[in-house]
């Protein structure tokens, strides 16, 4: 299963909020299998909204979007994303029903466009907000407060699956440029993906459907690299040769 992942609001491209949504949104979406192909972030633009997800609906099996959902000026996702699907914008009855028997919210006390979502859209109720998602043609609508996003992609997490992959890492003392055919010869003996992330030291990560070749790959360059002080260097009698 391929995703995209959206994230909406000013304030994340002003740098004012840190975009925590989209890494948490990764991890949990990689630990279910899925292969996660863009992440992009936009401004609370109706148009734009609704460009990048309609782009991204046609290029994948599901578009994660997160942020903008709820009834004040700016939260103009749902907007965008009926707009996408070419659906009207419309009173959800599910949603209002929910949000008064379930939310303990009176309905005259709702904001204007509280429980407004694109026509045929499928409710997820918000436990931890007021603000309900949606799903519509494979979009997944998802509120931007971090708490509220978190308990409602539990709601949908069963619906995200792909191939179990496997992950493990080594920290390496030696410059990255310097590991280029260790790493070149690490990818040819085993069918893994490998990764290079310099900081004070290289963390070299192994990826793989298959459990024992990932750690098998993980010993074999343990075996032939300086490895941070401290870290079991992977070394093995029987590492391939």
């Amino acid at each position: 299963m391929q995703v995209a992942v959206v994230t909406v609001g000013d304030e994340l491209l002003a740098g004012d909020t840190v975009n925590t949504n989209a890494s948490w949104l990764c991890e949990r979406l990689t630990d279910r299998g899925v292969d996660v192909r863009r992440v992009t972030t936009l401004p609370d633009v109706v148009a734009d909204i609704a460009r990048v997800v309609n782009e991204y609906r046609a290029d994948y099996d599901a578009v994660v979007v997160t942020g903008g959902v709820g009834p004040t000026h700016d939260d103009v996702t749902m907007a965008g994303v009926a707009a996408a699907v070419g659906r009207a914008l419309e009173p959800h009855a599910d949603a209002r029903e929910w949000l008064v028997d379930e939310g303990g919210y009176a309905a005259a006390d709702l904001a204007d466009g509280t429980a407004d979502l694109p026509a045929g859209a499928r409710m997820i109720p918000n436990d931890a907000g007021v603000a309900p998602g949606a799903v519509v043609e494979g979009i997944y609508v998802l509120p931007g407060v971090p708490g509220e996003m978190k308990a409602m992609f539990e709601r949908v997490a069963e619906e995200f699956s792909g191939t179990e992959t496997y992950t493990a890492a080594i920290d390496v003392d030696e410059p990255e440029s310097e590991l280029i055919d260790r790493l070149s010869a690490v990818r040819t003996r085993f069918d893994v993906t490998v990764g290079s992330y310099p900081g004070e030291s290289v963390r070299v990560k192994f990826i793989g459907t298959d459990e024992a070749t990932v750690q098998e790959a993980r010993r074999w360059l343990g075996a032939r690299v300086e490895v941070v002080s401290g870290e079991s260097d992977g070394r093995v009698d029987d590492a391939p040769e």
